[in-house]
Parts: C-alpha cells; sequence; structure tokens
C-alpha cells in the first residue's frame, strides 16, 4: 500500500491484533444462525463486542491512510512533492496509489470503496498466505522425498546462487508449484465461501430460492474421492497437467472461482514460491512426529501450531 506500519517490528501491534480480534467475532457469528438478522445482529451484545474489539480503530486508520495517501498522490501531481509514489527500481505504482489514480482519472471510486478495496488486500494477503506456507512447510517435512525433489528443481534453477530468484524463474518452478497447490488442497487457506443466489436454482428435484445464501465447504470438494482418489495422501501429482485438464474447473477451488474468485492469487503464488525456495535452498525440514490439526476458523489455522525440525544445509 505504500505505507509502513511497522507491524514484522512491533510485536503488540494494534492493527494485527485488530484485524486477529474482528475475525475471531466474525467467525462467531458465522456459527450463530440466531445472529444472521442484521436486526437482531445489531441488537445484541456480539455487535458491542465487535465495537470493542476494535472496529471503529480498524476502519479510522483505513480512512486515514487513504486520506493521507490521497493528499500525498495529489502533492505530486501538482509537483508540491518530489518523493517518489512508486515501488521498487521499475517503477511500478503501490496498489493503493493505483486505485487513487483510477479514482482521479474519471473512475469515479468513493473513499469508502478504495477502503473495502484496501481491506480485502490487507486481510486477505496476509493472513491467508502465511498460514499456506505454515502448512506447505508442514507437508514438506513430513515428505523427504518431495523436499528433495524441489531442492533438486531449486538447484537446477539457481544452482549454488545465493540471489533471490527473477520473475522467470519462480515460474520455472513447477514442481514446487504442484507442491504448493497440493498443500492447497488438503487445507485451503480460506476453507468456506458463501454466494447469494440471484435467480431460483434446481439441485436433485429441489429448488433453492434467489436471495438464499449458500455456503460451500471447499475441503469437502477438495476431498472428492471420485476427482483426487485417496483424497487424505498428499500428492503433488495430482497437479500434473494432464491429471489437471481431466478434471472440472471447479473441483480445485482454493481461491474461489468464477467472477468473484481471489484476484490475488497469482501474486499470492509467487509470494510462496519466493519464501519456500529461499528456505529450502538453506535449510533441511525434518517431521517432529506431532500432527497439526486444523482449528475451526475463517482462516484454516493450525490449533496446536506447526511443529518442525530444521537444520541447516
Amino acid at each position: 500500500m505504500g505505507v509502513e506500519i511497522n507491524a514484522q517490528q512491533t510485536e503488540d501491534s494494534e492493527y494485527v491484533n485488530t484485524v486477529n480480534r474482528i475475525t475471531l467475532e466474525v467467525h462467531k457469528r458465522i456459527l450463530a444462525p440466531w445472529l444472521y438478522s442484521d436486526f437482531i445482529y445489531y441488537l445484541s451484545c456480539w455487535r458491542k463486542t465487535i465495537h470493542k474489539c476494535g472496529q471503529p480503530y480498524y476502519i479510522d486508520f483505513s480512512n486515514q491512510v487513504i486520506r493521507d495517501r490521497k493528499q500525498h498522490y495529489r502533492n505530486i501531481k501538482t509537483g508540491q512533492n518530489h518523493e517518489d509514489v512508486y515501488l521498487g527500481k521499475r517503477k511500478k505504482m503501490a496498489f493503493l496509489d493505483l486505485l487513487l489514480e483510477c479514482s482521479e482519472n474519471g473512475g469515479n471510486l468513493t473513499d469508502e470503496e478504495i477502503r473495502e478495496e484496501v481491506d480485502t488486500f490487507m486481510f486477505e494477503g496476509h493472513d491467508t498466505t502465511s498460514v499456506a506456507i505454515c502448512w506447505t512447510l508442514y507437508h514438506i517435512s513430513n515428505h523427504p522425498d518431495c523436499q528433495e525433489k524441489i531442492y533438486e528443481e531449486l538447484q537446477s534453477i539457481l544452482g549454488d546462487s545465493d540471489r533471490s530468484p527473477t520473475i522467470m524463474e519462480l515460474n520455472e518452478m513447477k514442481y514446487l508449484e504442484r507442491v504448493i497447490k497440493e498443500s492447497l488442497r488438503v487445507h485451503p487457506s480460506v476453507p468456506l465461501i458463501g454466494r447469494i443466489l440471484k435467480q431460483d436454482v434446481q439441485i436433485d428435484g429441489y429448488t433453492l430460492p434467489e436471495g438464499l445464501i449458500l455456503t460451500t465447504i471447499i475441503p469437502s470438494i477438495h476431498h472428492d474421492e471420485e476427482t483426487f482418489p485417496d483424497p487424505e495422501e498428499f500428492n503433488p501429482d495430482n497437479f500434473l497437467p494432464e491429471r489437471v485438464a481431466a478434471r472440472h474447473p471447479y473441483a480445485y477451488i482454493p481461491f474461489s472461482a468464477g467472477p468473484r474468485n481471489c484476484i490475488g492469487q497469482k501474486f499470492a503464488i509467487l509470494e510462496e514460491k519466493m519464501i519456500l525456495s529461499y528456505i529450502i535452498r538453506r535449510y533441511k525440514l525434518h517431521s517432529s512426529g506431532i500432527e497439526s490439526l486444523p482449528g475451526p476458523d475463517i482462516i484454516l489455522r493450525s490449533q496446536n501450531g506447526f511443529h518442525i525440525k530444521i537444520t541447516p544445509r
């Protein structure tokens, strides 16, 4: 977003803690059908709890960031500020600046709409990716054969170089990508997605009426035996090109699907490849023998953490 909040240098970041508390309260509402009605929900103590958890801070923080960045952006346009709004050597704009430019150039995005986009990226972009990386490391530690194949692939692409891989080299990491995708099959970062029906739908002789909210349980789709033989087995070969081509496109949906799928999915895979390749090139992962147990939450975290032994190569 082009804004520093120093969350990784501060153990007790108010922004991070607020996101975690709100996530917990939202999950509680999902599990309480009597609170699905907005009328009942807004009268309940649950709504007050959300406010106590820091929702006003979260919203005010995002709004302030947008206001400050918008003024910064306009100052640059008028020549009052010579600081660059771009990130990196190739002059790529920060995501927030792209939204502001779109709004300034006739995109008609309100501050609230910009904030919703920022909140989506901030929330969906930090926890989901970190959890996916943790689950992938966990699976790699439990499958030495997979780990060795990853290391051999990285050696063939990067050799003994200590530098960071380029985008082209990240795209060459085909086996690592299969491992990441298989990990997302077994443990998708977001286990549930919801949709509101825009029209009546017929399924197995039943009529689902317009306006109904449908919840899709992604792990149940990813563990369908007809699509994935031995679904409980971790097998990166499930994502060999010929197997992918033979499957229904909606048989694997870790990033959702259709017009409302995750717009950051390609970036997420590249991000995971970058971090995982760095770790595997330098360290060996070993199973601790302690099974990580997924817990009920909006994000599929482990209830008991990830116990992995790490040794330098």
